[in-house]
């Protein structure tokens, strides 16, 4: 088998955002208490900061975090998170049906994320919460002093402003699911106002409307045209979120999903565009996408067959833990070499639509649905997703190129696709070409043939590979490497057809004289 991937530096996609390779963490589970917070511990730090974490997050280079929800932004009152650790009160937490100690809140998160060199990029509670509140968490965070929500955060220990520049309006308030669920109609006049009050409060903020979230509910696509038409002159991104799920159909659907992602983007693009065109006044302004939760996701721990019971469902009924507790261990995903195949094929994916995708989250970032898995011993496990994730945070920077495709092509239930699915970045500052290709063949090598016009000389320097005989093998803290990258040897560095293993996942690194 053999695809041959073309490209010319005259013909790009996008520029790659650092925002991109960003990510999520929630009052869920475990990923604040026992991710990022585990206070009292000789493996975390003065401020309950587990240092592990720190070093394995620098060490991915993300843009932004995206936090507190998620689901538990819409119940959220980020009033009970601040002052005090000890006259902060326990709340009930419904939508995962928690106990919230309210420990860690929005100024532990700001000192945290500074100290792990990443952005917050904060959603606000336009489910229960008012537009008011949501204002006001702008000026408790970001307005100098003066003021009671400023002097107040100066009193509770943070002198400077947190500058917070990206803010969530909200998440997934078209699902039956989320506290405060309301119409199209209804969100776009409360986002609208919501906006208007937070940028009065700072005008240089971003400002993200909460989209179309996922295909199966029944108001897919019609809600982003809805609430766009209302809110386009106040916000500088729209939100959709993916999770592609392994349901029994089969490898080579599960591997050719990215696919999905694909036509995912391009239905939001295309309804942005839409919306565009009605415009007189905004017509030449440019609203980007933010897809801010995307991953694979089993539902290993929640009772769902497949991704179409969201439709209708107003909760979700968790198996491994009882109503009312604090942060149990939940959703508390066991990724497998092919959910890693996967999730690579669904970065290449964002990378083919950098022109439309300016900011992506993996969600989440520890112990829910994560790339990173901690214990309570202060052991630290990095699940197989990570290491595409890493590898593409790390070598995914750049200028996509835009490819000319032929080759063996396979048929599957998102229609003809290619056998090999690749992703090409140009860093033209370091003379580098970085290639990512996904052989979605799980019986078969194949060949990937590239072909680089007006590039100049190229040498292939490194050929990393993620692959092995059993798809379902798992990392776990027992056998922590079971499944984890190798280099392959490069015979000739002028080579420009590469094998590629049976279902592989490989990143092609290039010197360009």
């Amino acid at each position: 088998m053999k695809s041959t991937y073309s490209y010319d530096k005259l013909f790009e996609i996008g520029k790659v955002d650092p925002k991109v390779w960003s990510s999520f963490t929630e009052h869920l589970g475990r990923s604040i208490y026992g991710g990022i917070y585990d206070p009292d511990k000789d493996f975390s730090d003065e401020h309950g900061f587990r240092k592990d974490v720190k070093k394995e997050v620098k060490d991915l280079n993300l843009g932004v975090i995206r936090y507190p929800g998620g689901n538990f932004v819409s119940n959220y009152n980020w009033k009970d998170g601040i002052g005090p650790k000890k006259d902060r009160k326990k709340t009930m937490e419904f939508a995962w049906s928690s106990i919230e100690t309210n420990q860690f809140g929005i100024d532990d998160f700001c000192e945290w994320a500074e100290e792990v060199g990443v952005e917050p990029m904060i959603a606000v509670n336009l489910g229960t919460g008012s537009i008011r509140s949501a204002a006001e968490l702008v000026e408790y965070c970001n307005h100098d002093h003066g003021t009671y929500w400023s002097d107040l955060r100066i009193k509770n220990g943070h002198r400077k402003p947190y500058n917070i520049k990206y803010w969530c309006l909200g998440n997934e308030m078209e699902g039956d699911w989320q506290a405060g669920h309301m119409s199209a109609e209804e969100y776009a006049k409360k986002a609208r106002e919501a906006a208007k009050m937070m940028k009065w409060v700072d005008k240089s903020i971003k400002l993200v409307a909460c989209g179309s979230s996922y295909e199966m509910l029944p108001t897919y696509l019609e809600w982003d045209r809805t609430i766009m038409k209302e809110l386009y002159p106040y916000v500088d991104y729209i939100s959709t979120h993916n999770y592609n799920m392994n349901s029994g159909q089969g490898n080579t659907d599960f591997l050719a999903s990215w696919k999905q992602l694909d036509t995912h983007i391009k239905n939001t693009k295309n309804s942005l565009n839409f919306v565009q065109s009605l415009q007189t006044k905004y017509r030449d302004k440019q609203i980007k996408i933010c897809l801010d939760e995307w991953n694979v996701w089993n539902f290993q721990d929640i009772k769902l067959d497949n991704l179409d019971d969201l439709n209708g469902m107003t909760t979700f009924e968790l198996t491994s833990a009882k109503k009312w507790e604090e942060h149990p261990a939940i959703l508390q995903e066991k990724y497998s070499l092919l959910d890693a195949l996967t999730v690579g094929g669904l970065g290449i994916d964002i990378l083919n639509n950098t022109d439309a995708v300016e900011i992506a989250c993996l969600a989440q970032l520890l112990n829910v649905i994560a790339p990173i898995t901690t214990d309570e011993k202060g052991n630290l496990l990095k699940q197989t997703i990570y290491y595409p994730f890493a590898l593409l945070s790390k070598y995914g920077r750049g200028t996509v190129l835009q490819p000319q495709v032929s080759g063996d092509t396979q048929k599957t239930s998102y229609g003809v696709i290619p056998v090999i699915e690749s992703a090409t970045v140009y860093d033209e500052a370091k003379h580098q070409l970085h290639v990512f290709a996904l052989n979605s063949d799980t019986e078969n090598d194949a060949t990937l043939s590239l072909n680089f016009t007006r590039l100049g000389k190229t040498s292939l320097t490194q050929h990393i590979q993620f692959t092995g005989n059993d798809l379902e093998a798992r990392n776990t803290f027992e056998d922590p490497e079971k499944v984890v990258p190798t280099e392959a040897t490069v015979k000739d560095a002028n080579a420009t057809d590469i094998v590629l293993a049976k279902g592989s996942w490989n990143v092609l690194n290039f010197d360009v004289e």
